[in-house]
This record gives structure tokens, sequence and C-alpha cells, in this order.
């Protein structure tokens, strides 16, 4: 009886131990090597919860069965799963993918992080050249509104900084700091803006608050939105999709991510408009005349026998889709050229300023171009960037097909229908209420004062229903900051109390905004006086806090000059209360995203 009593209090004790749940520990490390491997990802399929190994290649995660099954994925990697089996303690050796090199992200060595891992490379022979390319960011500094009053840019939609990024931290790595550009994650995220009254094909909303990371400061919101058509009222489109299907396209996330896209693209098409397709590998060739949309079919078979193979000569290419585009100009129409490439041009005309100025000059005869970025590990997302700013057009990175869906199908008529072009923005400061100021990201948007009433001088273009955020750090007058410079008195110029003799009229900065219509050639002026009164923050909009979040994930992952109190803790909580609706979840995503990042990091130090 005794030995009867004593089973049944075991098994009701196993019983609350299992339903309790309880820790599974190991180390992960490479099979051939031994080397620990840091920041793989290790999931409990059955709870979704995942961890990520430290930098000693250890990892620690909770089951609530014994029966649970982890996955250990890692870039480069095949995934490995396991089955608990009622374990405490499990090591994994993961085996090496047998692909490319050129498949992977290159390892490098960032100074300012010593040996921190920002991409892993594998494969049976090194490749010359197989390097992702940035353009290099020099962060724009606080700026004495007493020297410099105005505030100029190019307003501009790209997103293709945050969906690499994503790339990135989802496998389990930190991006390389040139690949974060701050503006471009925050208009990855739509935003709650009033349409434009009045027949007007722009509105502008500001807000002022305190900025998060150091509530000493301000935080100014500049967001301008463009206004909705329904799909009867879209121009009809002339496009031409241009194709790299040279070598460096070969195998997932290239090549066959470009045809699941375009597929997508194809079924939004009407019967007015028309597709060409122009391929390029070491020689251009036009794989379709112009088409109907009507024969969907057609044109999704021509897709479909598309086949990577042979050396990239990029320019050729593009030459050939703007004779193909000019050939069937629709008069008022949509005009484009798309481009589907993980910009690697190695052959002809392949340095960033020749293809900037043959891209500059084709701008002008009122075709765009759209530019969609494959691939990783030797992806010019330098090169994409410089097209599309030239091109009058806009710049997406596309990692998977819900990216894809999102700039082609939910965003259709944002990424390829013009409302308003050549957007520019410029903020005059007040210095009775500003001692300095500092616009966040826009680094390769800015432009000099006058270039703001020159129509000569491109801005920027904006979508239908698309919407453009700017935030600007602001250093009241009379608060002391590290952040601004000081320079001795000088002998031959007024000082600054002197200077700032006007009155203190309640206006802490003006913003003015001119663009042209689509088939335009004068600009119009729009402007909007924002008031010295910053509001809490809990106060602001939801989407001034969620943007600030971005902005703040942004600032950790450059490791900025400015990022002052920066906290992935504070960010995380602050983009969780201001989600809102998020109906197709990217904004769920973000914080995901944030999350991982300071995990990531966490286990990297």
């Amino acid at each position: 009886m005794r030995a009867i009593l004593f089973f049944m209090s075991l098994l009701v004790s196993l019983g609350g131990y299992a339903q309790q749940g309880y820790e599974v520990s190991g180390t992960v490390t490479d099979k051939n090597s031994k080397i620990v491997l840091v920041g793989v990802q290790v999931t409990n399929q059955e709870t979704k919860e995942s961890k990520l190994t430290d930098k000693n290649g250890q990892y620690q995660i909770r089951i609530v069965d014994g029966k649970n099954t982890l996955v250990f994925s890692y870039v480069g990697y095949l995934n490995q799963c396991v089955v608990v089996n009622n374990r405490s303690h499990i090591d994994v050796a993961l085996v090496q993918q047998n692909i490319r090199l050129d498949e992977e992200i290159l390892m490098k060595y960032n100074s300012s992080r010593k040996n921190v891992l920002v991409g892993r490379a594998y494969g049976t022979k090194p490749m010359s050249g197989q390097v992702e390319s940035y353009q290099k960011i020099k962060e724009n500094k606080f700026i004495d509104p007493i020297q410099e009053p105005l505030s100029t840019f190019s307003a501009d939609v790209d997103a293709a900084s945050y969906s690499n990024v994503r790339r990135f931290i989802n496998s389990g790595n930190l991006p390389d700091k040139d690949a974060v550009r701050i503006e471009e994650m925050i208009n990855y995220f739509q935003y709650q803006i009033a349409a434009p009254k009045s027949g007007e094909p722009v509105n502008i909303v500001t807000e002022l608050t305190k900025a998060p990371w150091n509530t000493n400061h301000e935080l100014m919101r500049v967001t301008l939105k463009a206004r909705d058509l329904p799909s009867g009222q879209l121009k009809a489109s002339n496009l031409v999709f241009l194709i790299d299907v040279s070598g460096s396209m070969m195998g997932p996330g290239r090549l066959p991510l470009v045809k699941s896209s375009l597929k997508m693209l194809i079924d939004q098409l009407r019967d007015v408009d028309r597709v060409a397709i122009v391929t390029y590998a070491g020689a251009a060739s036009v794989k379709l005349e112009s088409t109907s949309g009507k024969d969907k079919m057609k044109i999704k078979s021509a897709i479909d026998e598309l086949e990577a193979g042979g050396s990239t000569a990029g320019a050729a290419g593009i030459k050939r889709a703007y004779e193909i585009a000019n050939r069937h100009f629709i008069k008022d129409g949509n005009n484009r050229v798309i481009l589907a490439s993980d910009g690697d041009f190695n052959v002809g005309e392949s340095s960033d300023e020749s293809m900037e100025e043959l891209i500059r000059k084709e701008s002008k005869s009122g075709i765009s171009l759209t530019v969609l970025g494959y691939g990783m590990g030797n992806l010019k997302d330098s090169k994409m960037e410089v097209l599309a700013n030239k091109g009058h057009g806009n710049y997406a990175y596309i990692d998977n097909i819900s990216e894809a869906r999102k700039a082609l199908v939910t965003e259709f008529g944002g990424t390829l229908f013009t409302v308003a072009k050549d957007v520019k923005i410029q903020v005059e400061f007040n210095p009775s209420y500003v001692q300095a100021y500092r616009l966040v990201g826009y680094e390769n948007r800015l432009l000099e004062a006058e270039d703001f009433n020159n129509d000569k001088e491109m801005g920027g273009d904006m979508g239908v229903g698309h919407t453009v955020t700017a935030l600007y750090e602001i250093v009241p007058v009379g608060i002391a900051s590290d952040m601004v410079g000081t320079v001795d008195a000088l002998k031959y110029q007024q000082q600054r109390k002197n200077q700032v003799n006007m009155k203190k009229n309640g206006e802490l900065a003006t913003v003015k905004f001119r663009y042209k219509e689509p088939e335009g050639q004068k600009s119009r002026l729009q402007q909007q006086v924002v008031a010295a009164k910053p509001i809490a923050l809990n106060n602001v909009s939801e989407d001034l806090r969620f943007a600030s979040s971005v902005a703040e994930l942004g600032l950790l992952l450059r490791n900025s000059d400015f990022k002052q109190k920066s906290d992935f803790d504070q960010l995380i909580a602050r983009a969780k209360a201001s989600k809102g609706a998020d109906e197709e979840g990217y904004r769920a995503e973000f914080i995901r995203l944030a999350e991982n990042a300071r995990d990531l990091i966490k286990a990297m130090y």
C-alpha cells in the first residue's frame, strides 16, 4: 500500500513538474571546427519562444513539456530540429550549408564594436569582390540657428533600409552601421494622417514633444501625406521590367523571389496597362515586347522562363529598358522602368558616377525608375539608392514574399503612381527658442538653402497615399547640453544675445514645403507654423510615439554619437503602447525586431 501511495505521489509530482516546465541549456558549435557559434536562434517550436546563443555559444530556453522540439537556425548553416526527450542539457553541432559564398553575408569588423559579428560567410572558395556596399553616412550634427537658420532637404519615401536591417537581425547578425538609414526606417510605416483638402495633393502635420532619449531636449515631427486615389482613377501604366539574370542572381532570395514578386504585381494590372520585359546578364535582351495587362498569362509565362547565369551588363540593360519605355510612352500616363537586381553591375558603365549620370539624363524624359533590391552577400545598396534617387523614383529592398506583397500589392499605388514630384522641405528655426537643432537622418537628401526655390533642382517624389515623416531634435534656449559644441567668442561678429533681439512671438519654427504636379514644371508652396509649446510625450499622437521608437532603435543600431540615453527597453515599451490597430502586423513585427536586436547585443557583449 505504501508503495502504491509513493508511486501516485511521484506521478503527481512529475505531472506538476511537467506542467510547470523547466529550463533547457547547452552550447552550440560548428560541427567541423568545434568553434562556438554566437547569435544562433533557438526556438521552441511549440511555444514559439526564441533565444539567442551568447558570446560563449550558450543558450537557455524554457520548455513546458519534455517532448517539446527545439529548432536551431543560423545563417550559413542547415537548420537542426531536436526533440528534448526530458533532457535538461542539449549541446548541438550545426552543419554548414554547401552553398556559394555569395549566398551569405560577409564577415566585417567594426572598430567601435571590436570583433562584433555583423555577418557570416562560408563556402568552398573565396570569391573576390563579393561584399555588400553601403554609402557612407556622416551623421547630421546640431546646428546653431544663428549661423544656419534654414534646414532644407528632399522629401523621400524609400523604405529599403528597414527591410535590409530586418534581414540582418533575423539572421542573428548586427547590420553594418551605414545600412541603417533612420529616415527610411521611420518611413517604412504608414501613419494615420488626414488626407489633403481643397484639391491639394499633399497635407502637412507637425507636432512637438520631449525627446525620449533626452528629456531636456525637444522632438519635432514634420509629416507630409499624399492624397489617395481609387484604382479606377490611376493613370494608365507603361511599365518595363528590367530584370537582372546574371550569375549573382542565382539562388533563393534572388531570381526566384523576383519572379514571385513581379507575378504578384502583374495581378494588379488592368487592361489599359502595358508591360515589357528586358533582361541583362552578359548582354541586354528583350524577353517580352510591350504587352497589354489583359494578357497576364503571357507575361507570367515569360517571367517563369527566366534563368540566371553570366556577368552583369547593367548599363546596357538600363539603356535598352529606357528605349522601350520611350517607344511606348503614354502621354499623361505612368511611364516607369522597374529594375529588379542586387545592384552588382560589373560590365560596362559600373561606377556610381556614370550610372548616376545615365539615369539623371533619362529621368528628364518623363520616365520614372523604381528599384527593387534583392539578395544578400553582394548587395550593392549604395548603387541601388543612387539609381532610385536620380531616376525620379523609389527604392525598396525585398527579402521575402511578405515584403514583396507590401511593396507591390498593399502599397501598389504609393510605389508606382506619383501624385507630387520634386517635393522639398525647408524649416526655419526661431533662435529666440531654439539653441540648436538636428535633423534625424536624411543625410543623403540634404539640399542647399537656395535649392528650395530653384525649380530646376530635383526633390523627392510622393506616390498615392504615401506619407513622409522627418524628426528634428531641438535643444531649447537656456538648456545646457553636451550635444552643443562651443567656440571662442568672436571679435568681429555680434554676440548671440545681441543677434537674438526679435520678440518671443510663440513660434518655434516655420515649416515650408514645395512640390510640383506630376506633369508640372513650376512648384507650389505650402507652409505651417510650429508653436513653441511642447506636449508631454504620453499625450502626443500614437504615430509620433511609435516613430520616435523607430528612430531610437536606429540610433542604437548605428551606435550613434547622438544616442544619448537611448534604451532598448524604453523604446520597446513605448512602441507597444503606441502600436495602434496595426492591421497588417508591421508594428508588432517591429517590436519583435527590437527585442531580438536587444537580446542579440546582450549575447555578444
